[in-house]
């Protein structure tokens, strides 16, 4: 399971709410400085085109650089958690550090929702730091937080039932729950295609506003088709 989270994660980190967030990026920005704007969506690019945990590292540090300058703005701390997130999955530390990883960014996730970010999209965020948990752990960790990621998921969906990360999270959590608990390939498969249909119908707020998750919707289609093929 835990190499099946690596290539899902390296997948999210190479992407890209219909709901408008509380405070938009356009209303956050209008006290920051000139070029903000600019600054924050390079290094969002720069954020979900790479897998590697050193440049992760990196770009959490330049978007606590742009929290600085615009401490109205809840995208950095968004962003934020979700490079900590992505960290988890691609580093071969130890569990107990890929945890001080998660805690960073349910800190940084606590502070976006203190900005009043887009609560849908926060928790969909939030719902795939605890499948990040529970990637470090399966066996000692499945029961606790497999069940965390639903109940966070059916939040979300209430908020905001056109956002396709909380399809493509759930679709997620699914698949890599055994089957005998309910879930399974076959079990996701109809999960991974309503996600395609929401990002199909998806217009983000913003050109930083959260847009991840659909080439990883996509590959994962792809990979049902290859399988059924191959039969």
């Amino acid at each position: 399971m835990k190499t099946s989270l690596l290539i899902l994660a390296l997948a999210a980190a190479s992407l890209n709410a219909s709901a408008q967030q509380k405070a938009t990026p356009a209303a956050a920005t209008q006290t920051a400085p000139a070029g903000y704007s600019e600054m924050l969506a390079a290094t969002v690019r720069e954020l979900m085109s790479t897998g590697d945990p050193a440049q992760l590292k990196q770009t959490y540090a330049k978007l606590e650089r742009a929290a600085a300058v615009a401490p109205a703005d809840w995208l950095p701390r968004y962003y934020q958690a979700y490079a900590m997130m992505l960290t988890t999955f691609v580093s071969k530390e130890e569990g107990d550090v890929k945890d001080k990883y998660l805690d960073q960014a349910e800190a940084a996730l606590a502070k976006a929702r203190k900005l009043r970010g887009d609560e849908s999209e926060l928790l969909v965020l939030q719902a795939y730091i605890y499948q990040a948990r529970l990637g470090i752990s399966p066996m000692m960790r499945s029961m606790k937080y497999s069940q965390m990621v639903a109940e966070t998921l059916a939040q979300a969906k209430k908020l905001n039932p056109a956002n396709p990360r909380a399809y493509l999270v759930e679709a997620n959590n699914v698949y890599y729950t055994p089957k005998m608990f309910g879930g399974g390939a076959e079990a996701a498969k109809p999960l991974f295609e309503e996600a395609k249909t929401r990002y199909g119908a998806f217009k983000p707020a913003s050109d930083v506003a959260p847009n991840w998750g659909e080439r990883q919707v996509l590959g994962r289609l792809k990979q049902y088709e290859q399988t059924t093929a191959a039969k």
